[in-house]
């Protein structure tokens, strides 16, 4: 694949903060595949100058920054798009709206990938606020079955990076719980901002330690092959109807292109 057939990928951060972007453009750059255009994005301050978003109010307040940005990707013709909360914050908002153009989110590509590597999984979360509502996402998703439960390590999103050796420990101690005593045989890394840790993890634990981050890009670059070579885009049928353009101009509220924040571009190589 040449560099003007590049796969373009956008990797939509839902928070109205640039704060982090690096971290996950260095991810995007250790993983992607050679032959991606990788657009790592994060929305304005006006949609909520958030650096997570850990309450429902939080993501009801950010949900039309990602549609827009979902509607925006389509138009500048990215194959798919990434969305970097592992709530799957408004994943199916994003895909109606979204075109041609598939859409993915962490929650749900974690765990397609970890029941392709193992019959039951645990999911690692920062704290129990989460758990009532990924329990209720990963059940909508058919796979509650092969969940062995959530550990919580009494830390907040934005508390990941803070002390990383600390962070280490508290995963590590989580992890062996579900491995060893809830018999689980891959973990889930339950937020995106636990990037850079699920190798150390997988070492000690001699299971798959899946890293959210990295499974979202992952499956964001996966569907955009399977767009390309397959012709397979969304369904526009029934549930899956997309809104009139003549409605979303008559209302106004997508239909604005000055949607991000910021914006880091991973070229092809």
């Amino acid at each position: 694949m040449t560099k003007k057939q590049a796969l373009k990928v956008m990797y939509l951060r839902p928070v109205g903060t640039p704060t982090f972007d690096d971290l996950f453009a260095d991810m995007v750059r250790t993983y992607k595949q050679p032959a991606s255009e990788v657009h790592i994005t994060s929305l304005k301050p006006s949609d909520g100058g958030f650096t997570h978003i850990e309450y429902r109010s939080y993501e009801a307040v950010i949900t039309r920054g990602i549609v827009r940005g979902a509607r925006v990707a389509a138009r500048e013709g990215f194959d798919a798009v990434a969305l970097s909360c592992f709530y799957d914050t408004g994943l199916e908002d994003a895909r109606e709206i979204s075109g041609t153009t598939p859409v993915t989110a962490p929650c749900q590509a974690s765990v397609e990938i970890a029941c392709s590597l193992a019959n039951r999984f645990g999911v690692i979360v920062g704290r129990r606020k989460w758990v009532n509502q990924m329990a209720a996402t990963i059940r909508a998703y058919g796979r509650h079955d092969q969940l062995s439960g959530f550990y919580h390590v009494g830390l907040g999103v934005n508390d990941f990076q803070e002390n990383r050796e600390r962070t280490e420990e508290l995963l590590l101690m989580a992890c062996r719980r579900a491995v060893e005593k809830d018999f689980a045989e891959a973990i889930i890394l339950g937020c995106t901002r636990e990037v850079g840790f699920y190798q150390s993890l997988a070492s000690e634990l001699g299971v798959p330690v899946i890293d959210p981050s990295i499974a979202a890009l992952k499956r964001a670059e996966y569907l955009a092959q399977l767009k390309r070579q397959c012709g397979w885009i969304p369904s526009r049928k029934w549930s899956c109807e997309v809104p009139a353009e003549e409605e979303i101009e008559q209302f106004g509220i997508i239909n604005d292109e000055d949607v991000f924040g910021n914006r880091i571009v991973i070229e092809a190589s």
